[in-house]
């Protein structure tokens, strides 16, 4: 499978580009507004898989090119640039399956607060600006990132997915699971993705809080 990271030069596209690279054979391809960016930050990953004992070759596109080419496209942006990303990308896309991580969140003296668009949920809003029967799919939304993109270190986390598309949201699955340590869950509809996307400030909430709980994911029993 190939899969497209728009967006990709951030913290959660470097951890997931290392991740499925090294422990998949699906080919993984760097997107971001500026290709040249894109291209460099695949050269550092390839670096940095090297290190790792894993020869690799990672690509770098625009990422309406990435999207192009691509059978799943990650959107690895802040909710505040989710939609115009989806709109730049909307004449790329063709069955390909959409798959929204990010989480609108605010901040106070208390801490993260969970702060939904007017649409209900984030995955909710990527899925009202991608083009007319486009399958899209929620996921990775309370993995550290730092840990991700830590090669050295073993995750252990689940994966809550959220989609109306079984076949897309069993493709999304199927990606999660192939990541070692990450296991992926059914969380229903597209319907219950605000109640995936609030476990995010929570995470970020409790490790700010607790000495020994940094870059803290979830795992259901």
């Amino acid at each position: 499978m190939r899969i497209a990271l728009c967006g990709g030069t951030g913290d959660l596209g470097e951890g997931l580009a290392l991740r499925w690279t090294r422990d998949t054979d699906h080919e993984t391809l760097v997107g971001s507004r500026d290709p040249e960016k894109a291209r460099e930050r695949a050269a550092d990953y390839e670096a940095t898989l090297d290190e790792h004992g894993v020869a690799a070759s990672l690509d770098g596109f625009a990422n309406g090119m990435a999207t192009d080419r691509a059978d799943v496209v990650v959107l690895c942006v802040p909710a505040y640039h989710l939609v115009d990303t989806v709109e730049s990308i909307a004449d790329r896309i063709d069955d390909t399956v959409l798959v929204s991580p990010a989480v609108g969140m605010g901040r106070d003296d208390a801490g993260l607060h969970y702060n939904p668009p007017s649409a209900g949920s984030v995955t909710a809003l990527a899925a009202g600006a991608a083009p007319e029967g486009t399958s899209v799919v929620g996921a990775f939304h309370a993995l550290a990132a730092g840990r991700l993109a830590d090669l050295g270190t073993e995750l252990g986390w689940d994966v809550p997915v959220v989609g109306d598309d079984a076949d897309a949201k069993s493709r999304v699955g199927e990606l999660a699971d192939g990541i070692e340590g990450l296991r992926a869950l059914d969380a229903g509809g597209l319907g219950n993705a605000a109640e995936v996307e609030s476990l995010t400030p929570l995470l970020i909430n409790l490790a700010a809080n607790g000495d020994d709980l940094h870059d803290l994911g979830v795992r259901f029993r």
